[in-house]
């Protein structure tokens, strides 16, 4: 990292942006609501706006094209990645019959966990690669591992039993009501004090960021190993998610190759990572612990462009071969909502299937009841 981002800069960003994030909280809690197609549209081109206008900050303050090359590359390395947690937030939003009024909060609350335990795993990640070098093979080994996972995804019921035997547990040990009661979590049925099905919903949402942070954190330090860049990146990918999730809603499932196109990006950060750590070498069996000379260094600027390509490649992919079938609203002579409503299936569930099973998060998930009886 051939440049130094100011102290005093690092403190009045992360201000600047958490009073940001608390601002669009306090704007959901003042007025739940189902955003329009303009406003959700209005709100992702300000998030996107404003991380290309930190970057140009970035840039600014410490006078390196590097630290400008590695925000943007992380931010949409991250983006993409967040695009994934869509496809599980659709699923369970429908499944848990989550009223479309309050998805925003919801989402909300599940970015809010997501950043808590991202910022845990950066700190982690950036430990472990300050005093342990041959982490970074370790790190590509994984995001090669995980590349194969999204490409071919498997049949993973091992592991969605695990999360659906914690949202029974939850059922069996805690007192949960059929029935919302808004966007509350406590409530009173028959004179005592209660839990909503909301309680099930944050718990399945904050499983399923604890994955995706593990797959993410690892990518984005094979682009930068600056914790506030990290950081930064993370939180501008986040901030959007929201908006995103409503602009998107039934599109999703025609992103039938998005996956293809988030594998490979995996993959190349991976298989980046694992010529780093050939390059930095410390292990004594390999190369007798010396730096291995020809492992090459891949730039920033390389990384960004394939990380840009790969996107472009898969997105239009799959709106072409979108464009050729018919969609299943029509084959079927029925209609099928264009946006999650939380009251039943969408055209976006199927894609949500195959991304659950390969997060490990159950592709069904029962809806609200109460087992005491």
């Amino acid at each position: 990292m051939g440049y130094e981002i100011p102290t005093w800069f690092q403190i009045a960003a992360l201000s600047v942006l958490v009073l940001i994030l608390i601002a669009d909280l306090l704007l959901i809690l003042k007025r739940p609501h189902i955003p329009s197609m303009r406003e959700a549209t209005l709100w992702v081109v300000f998030y996107v706006s404003l991380a290309l206008v930190f970057a140009a900050v970035l840039l600014w303050v410490t006078g390196s094209h590097d630290a400008m090359g590695e925000f943007v590359a992380g931010w949409l390395t991250e983006y993409s990645l967040s695009v994934d947690n869509l496809f599980v937030f659709v699923l369970l939003m429908s499944q848990f019959a989550v009223p479309r009024r309050y998805q925003q909060e919801v989402l909300m609350v599940g970015i809010i966990i997501a950043l808590v335990l991202r910022a845990i795993f950066i700190m982690l990640g950036a430990v472990l690669i300050e005093n342990l070098s041959w982490i970074f093979y370790v790190f590509g080994l994984f995001l090669v591992y995980t590349a194969w996972r999204q490409a071919f995804p498997g049949k993973h019921e091992e592991d969605a039993q695990t999360e659906t035997g914690l949202v029974r547990f939850m059922r069996r040990f805690v007192n949960i009501a059929d029935t919302y009661d808004g966007p509350k979590l406590r409530t009173v049925v028959a004179g005592k004090k209660v839990w909503t099905p909301m309680i099930l919903v944050f718990v399945a949402i904050g499983f399923t960021d604890l994955v995706f942070a593990i797959d993410s954190i690892p990518a984005i330090f094979g682009i930068t190993q600056s914790a506030f860049i990290v950081f930064t990146a993370n939180l501008f990918a986040l901030m959007g998610l929201r908006q995103l999730y409503f602009l998107l809603g039934g599109l999703l499932d025609r992103l039938k190759y998005l996956h293809y196109g988030i594998a490979f990006i995996l993959a190349f950060i991976g298989v980046k990572l694992f010529l780093h750590a050939l390059h930095v070498n410390e292990l004594p069996f390999i190369n007798g612990g010396e730096n291995v000379s020809w492992a090459p260094e891949i730039s920033t600027w390389v990384s960004l462009a394939v990380i840009v390509l790969s996107m472009v490649v898969a997105t239009v992919a799959s709106l072409i071969a979108a464009g050729r079938q018919p969609h299943p609203a029509v084959a079927g002579g029925g209609s099928v909502p264009s946006v999650p409503d939380g009251t039943g299936a969408t055209g976006a569930e199927e894609a949500a299937s195959q991304v659950a099973e390969e997060k490990a998060t159950p592709p069904t998930v029962e809806p609200p009841h109460d087992d005491r009886r």
